[in-house]
Order: C-alpha cells, then structure tokens, then sequence
C-alpha cells in the first residue's frame, strides 16, 4: 500500500460536497466500501476526438449487435469485487 503524503481532516459543506486540497486532477473515480472507507481514484477523460476511427468503428459494431440481440451471458463481477475488496 502506497504511503501517504499528506493528511488532513475535512468536512462537508452545506451541500454535502467535500474539498480537495491540492487535487492534481478534475476527475475522480469514488468507491465507497460498506465499512465507510470512501476510495479516490484519479480519472483522465478523453476527449472524443482523441479516441481512433477504428475504434469508433468496432464500438459502432458492437452496439449494432447488441441491438440484434447478438450479447453474451451477463458476466458476474461479484467474484472479483471480493478480490478488490
């Protein structure tokens, strides 16, 4: 487990928002665990005209055979939330 760098208490807002110090990114992935543990995880989003025309392409293709009812099983993740957690 990575050590930490910098510690501090915090509190919400009136509007229940929570402030950051320091953030070095916009976006960020939140993951709260049953024992109260809230997880940050720092997100990059691409801008839509970074992502490749093939890319596009093979996205474009999947949701055309998902609209055919061309899908897979549901895959459970259950398995491998416990192995997160």
């Amino acid at each position: 487990m990575a050590r930490a760098i910098k510690e501090y208490d915090a509190r919400l807002d009136s509007k229940k928002r929570l402030t950051l110090r320091g953030a070095k990114t916009m976006y960020y992935r939140v993951r709260e665990k049953q024992d109260g543990t809230i997880e940050l995880s720092p997100r990059v989003l691409v801008h839509p005209d970074a992502i490749s025309q093939k890319t596009l392409e093979m996205m474009d293709k999947s949701i055309d055979q998902l609209k055919k009812g061309n899908a897979s099983d549901p895959v459970d993740l259950e398995e491998l939330n416990k192995l997160l957690d």
